[in-house]
């Protein structure tokens, strides 16, 4: 299988939602689901629902957790106190929303199952049989048990989740902190890894980072927006990528 990928690449890293695993649409809901109720609560039934097309993506999309509760409610007009990381779940603090949305995925995780995007799959494995390093990058608490169940956690030589980040004090996305530390983790300069993304905090991460090469995945029609935040090429299915090199919009 052809990678697409410059020469000088010798590492790939990959995000996990909506890239690895089928897993973003999950996401999305539980934020809508959540929000909408603690929107409900406070403005009433008149209240203006949570957006999957513009709010998740624009606010949501790929950041921590946290961070992803503070940045929609600032685009309200709202703010609440941060509380405590093991804040229960509720409606009075930052933790305490965020917990409450992590419960919610959770247990559609569990009711559901997971699927994994095979074209990401296939890449993977033809990756390390060509040599390259590989490695998760995902603000997500849930990672190894979401690959784990998805038997896929084999196929990655290091792990930057939101259990790790959290530990070594990494800024989220768009910051490029969690995937420059998966870089080190791997002995690699970021010149010579490849980001793989379906969000546009993550082409943010990538080229403020100075990646060697940004590739935007594009599974629900937003090509332009990727293109925009940093992409060097957009494609729909990672079969598609060998042959693509038109290198757009790095600053």
């Amino acid at each position: 299988m052809a990678l697409g990928l410059p020469a000088l690449i010798r590492a790939c890293l990959f995000d996990l939602d909506g890239v690895i695993t089928d897993t973003a649409s999950v996401h999305a809901a539980t934020w809508k689901e959540m929000f909408d109720a603690f929107l409900q609560q406070r403005e009433g039934d008149g209240f203006r629902p949570f957006s999957v097309d513009a709010d998740y993506r624009e606010f949501v999309d790929g950041r921590p957790r946290a961070d992803g509760v503070r940045c929609f409610l600032s685009s309200r007009g709202m703010e609440l106190p941060d509380g405590v990381r093991d804040e229960p779940p509720g409606l009075d603090t930052v933790h305490g929303l965020g917990r409450w949305k992590s419960d919610l995925y959770e247990a559609r995780i569990r009711s559901q199952g997971v699927e994994v995007y095979q074209d990401t799959m296939a890449y993977l494995v033809a990756a390390r049989e060509q040599g390259l390093l590989t490695a998760v990058v995902t603000s997500s608490a849930n990672c190894r048990e979401v690959l784990r169940a998805a038997q896929a956690e084999t196929l990655f030589d290091a792990w930057i989740d939101g259990v790790v980040a959290a530990k070594r004090s990494l800024r989220g996305k768009p910051h490029p902190d969690t995937f420059l530390a998966a870089a080190r983790d791997l002995g690699q300069h970021p010149s010579e890894c490849a980001v793989f993304e379906d969000a546009q905090a993550g082409m943010d991460a990538g080229r403020s980072g100075h990646f060697g090469w940004v590739v935007g995945i594009d599974r629900s029609g937003q090509a332009d927006g990727l293109y925009a935040h940093g992409a060097d090429t957009v494609v729909s299915d990672l079969s598609d990528l060998a042959g693509t090199s038109d290198r757009r919009n790095r600053t």
